[in-house]
């Protein structure tokens, strides 16, 4: 309970410096209007893509609907029903990458999709371990606040490209310009986004921590998740997944084979040893047998 506090409590304060670096970088350009612009902005292009996000993910995959004699949606089913959650639409990616995702802008429209790849390479504990991940997902409304994260990262960008192109960047306060002069100009538009995507990228890391948590108290056993993360992880080396890199928050693991680097700072997932260790103290909420197997 404790660490889900503080993974949701570190959420709401790298928020916070999201929105506080936004107001920063206003008062480097001379004001509140390039704020406001920006903002409207990112807003109606993450507003777009909140509410058409699962039609634009499942596409990205090639996925296709499954219905109930699909193992996979039976697993889904129960699993559901143990959450107290609506029954969310379920797709099959042919990739063959191992892989998992949910999407859509709330419970009531939800969808969840695996890959050919999971679904082979998985047992069926291991396949319900992960749906229960996803599951989690849908139900703390992860895709709500990664696209408060989304819509405040693309308008510090834009910020960064009006600092840019500013006629009054390079003046001083007294022109209305940069109360921090040219250089400070200069470091904040290119900085900035960057200091944005850490951000976002941490908070990605974050919200994943809380759903695999979650996700094992759902399923009833943390070590199907646990296994399942392993086999994805061995396997994302060997094959990574032919997927837009917009979509990699997204993904239960990295879905591509990505070069560690600055303390994995810009990776959407935590590294698989956190995860693990992250999981061998869930509480457990009874044994789950999934129906069948996945073969």
């Amino acid at each position: 309970m404790m660490t889900k506090f503080y993974n949701n409590l570190k959420t709401a304060l790298l928020l916070g410096s999201l929105t506080g670096l936004v107001m920063f970088i206003g008062h480097l350009i001379g004001g509140q209007t390039g704020v406001l612009i920006a903002l409207v902005m990112a807003g109606v292009m993450n507003f777009v893509a909140y509410f058409f996000s699962d039609k634009m993910a499942i596409a990205s995959v090639g996925a296709h609907e499954v219905g109930p004699d699909h193992p996979l949606y039976r697993i889904t089913a129960q699993l559901a029903q143990r959450a107290n959650m609506p029954m969310p639409r379920v797709y099959v990616s042919p990739q063959p990458a191992p892989n998992a995702f949910a999407t859509g802008r709330n419970p009531n429209n939800a969808a969840v999709c695996a890959t050919e790849g999971l679904l082979r390479m998985l047992d069926s504990n291991e396949v319900a371990g992960v749906m229960a991940h996803e599951l989690a997902h849908v139900k703390h409304r992860d895709i709500l606040i990664s696209t408060i994260a989304a819509t405040i990262a693309g308008a510090i960008s834009y910020l960064g490209y009006m600092i840019m192109f500013s006629p009054s960047s390079g003046g001083d306060d007294e022109e209305g310009g940069s109360a921090f002069g040219p250089l400070g100009a200069i470091l904040a538009m290119l900085l900035a986004p960057i200091a944005a995507a850490l951000i976002q990228m941490a908070i990605s890391r974050s919200r994943e921590f809380n759903a695999d948590k979650a996700g094992a108290e759902i399923c009833g056993n943390p070590m199907y998740l646990a296994t399942a993360l392993e086999k994805i992880h061995m396997m994302a080396a060997r094959v990574p997944m032919q997927v837009n890199p917009a979509y990699n928050a997204l993904m239960i693991a990295e879905p591509r084979s990505m070069m560690r680097s600055i303390g994995n700072l810009f990776a959407t997932h935590p590294p698989l040893e956190k995860r693990l260790m992250n999981l061998i103290g869930a509480e457990t909420t009874g044994a789950f047998h999934a129906p069948g197997g996945l073969r």
